[in-house]
């Protein structure tokens, strides 16, 4: 197949930044530890140039692999700029059909890439093949269509407001051309009450959700704790920390879930942190084949544990290895576990979560799901835990994670969800929100018995609150 040409302008752009409603974090830096600078920080590796063509490669190839999107809408679409400013460059692309790659190149300078690998999703290549044996994901569930939802498919029979021509209105809303909404999906007292795709997707179609995988850890973490592998005050489970004497081993699955960990790995919300976003540890796995759990673990510490609350992402991936290496102890791929420990209980029969070249989980923002299955996830903290009689969050884990963490200023954030106490949706301030960059958005309001699910294309990105919000002031009187 002839490669693609695309004008990439290399410029920052608020993808890996995860856009919100509120204002970046800009506080002192409190409680640090001796080392302050950005000099100080351990670097990553590669060019920028290289970083962005990493990233570009990936994201087209779950595009076409995972999603089943046209090569140019993805690109046209989904794939952010990033990178120096000031330059512009020719970049080509080509789609590989047989091989499942997605190949993205500037002649003569630089050349990256990226394999599908089935139900793992696409991984970014790098100069050694992987290092771990692709599975099928399978669920043991019966088919969709014989179930009603949330365990199935089906639109129950009783279902009245389904799609109800009253919502049309703020249907239109939150499908304004500009915002590439691709689903919207409202949840009211368990039941779908609108479902509405653009885009070319439908209800099976497995969209980029970004850092929406943050909060799925802290669901994943909540089974964990559940299941009694972990307790939320537990001293985290980390080898290369229990060293006597490094202050490390005093980070606990609570400062984890709170993002305030303390390690030094800078990402684009620390205040007065100039450089590009591809060389920030915090993206860093976005764009190089590495193994993002030796990179996260690896890393000194900056503030004391518990302190200062940093959006950063080496603490849900070292929750992410965390989960895999209980996977193990109990005789488990870390690949399959996921499906058993949560997805399974809840009515989700496929949701990709892509790995690094080591088969660890970069669940931080690759990982891609139904509007339906991140309905289903909300559903689950609306039932404060519960599903089917049986308790699959623990007892307060829903009030836990709704809860400012004592490290944010401003408190804007909880365990691994942002917070809606600034009122930045129109629903109830008490709502909290799964946040993903290009526009993902899913909000659990608890006292509206609520859910809402966005999911959309990172073009139309700065639309997409506008319009969330534009349909909710039409739809709330309705409800």
């Amino acid at each position: 197949m002839q490669p693609f040409r695309f004008l990439f302008f290399l410029m920052l752009t608020c993808l890996f930044v995860n856009c919100q409603t509120t204002e970046p974090v800009t506080d002192p830096v409190q409680k640090s530890l001796d080392y302050q600078s950005w000099e100080d920080t351990p670097k990553v590796k590669g060019d920028l140039t290289y970083l962005s063509l990493g990233s570009f490669a990936k994201v087209l190839c779950s595009g076409v692999f995972v999603s089943n999107r046209a090569m140019d809408e993805v690109v046209l679409n989904s794939q952010m700029d990033v990178g120096a400013p000031k330059e512009t460059r020719k970049v080509e692309y080509v789609i590989d059909e047989t091989a499942k790659r997605a190949t993205v190149f500037i002649e003569g300078v630089v050349s990256r890439s990226a394999t599908y690998y089935g139900d793992q999703g696409c991984v970014i290549d790098g100069k050694a093949p992987i290092n771990f044996t692709p599975v099928a994901v399978k669920s043991a569930l019966p088919d969709a269509t014989t179930l009603d939802f949330p365990m199935g498919d089906n639109i129950p029979a009783d279902n009245e407001l389904y799609n109800h021509p009253k919502f049309d209105e703020a249907v239109a809303a939150a499908f304004k051309d500009s915002a590439l909404t691709a689903a919207f999906l409202v949840i009211k007292d368990g039941q779908i009450i609108i479902e509405k795709y653009g885009q070319g997707a439908d209800k099976n179609t497995q969209l980029e959700s970004w850092s929406m995988g943050k909060s799925l850890m802290s669901t994943l973490t909540g089974r964990l704790i559940q299941e009694g592998h972990l307790t939320l005050d537990q001293k985290a489970p980390i080898e290369a920390w229990q060293q006597e004497g490094d202050p490390r081993g005093d980070i606990t699955i609570r400062h984890l879930l709170n993002m305030s960990g303390g390690l030094r790995f800078a990402g684009p919300r620390d205040p007065d942190l100039k450089t590009y976003i591809p060389l920030l540890p915090h993206t860093y796995p976005y764009g190089e084949a590495i193994d993002a759990v030796e990179f996260s673990v690896n890393r000194p510490l900056e503030f004391v544990p518990g302190s200062t609350g940093r959006y950063r992402n080496c603490d849900p991936l070292i929750l992410a290895s965390i989960m895999g290496d209980i996977a193990k102890k109990e005789g488990k791929n870390p690949l399959l576990y996921p499906q058993e420990l949560l997805f399974d209980k809840i009515g989700i029969r496929k949701q990709i979560l892509e790995t690094d070249i080591n088969g660890n989980f970069i669940i931080t923002g690759f990982d891609y799901g139904t509007a339906r299955n991140w309905g289903r996830i909300a559903q689950l903290y609306l039932n404060d835990g519960m599903w089917n009689g049986e308790r699959l969050l623990p007892e307060g884990y829903t009030q836990f994670v709704s809860t400012p963490a004592p490290g944010w200023k401003p408190p804007v954030y909880g365990g691994l969800f942002w917070l809606n106490n600034t009122g930045g949706f129109k629903v109830a301030k008490d709502a909290f929100f799964m946040n993903g960059g290009g526009g993902q958005r899913v909000i659990i309001s608890p006292s509206e018995n609520l859910a809402i699910v966005r999911l959309g294309h990172s073009r139309g990105v700065k639309y997409c609150n506008a319009a969330i919000n534009e349909a909710l002031e039409l739809l709330m009187p309705l409800l």
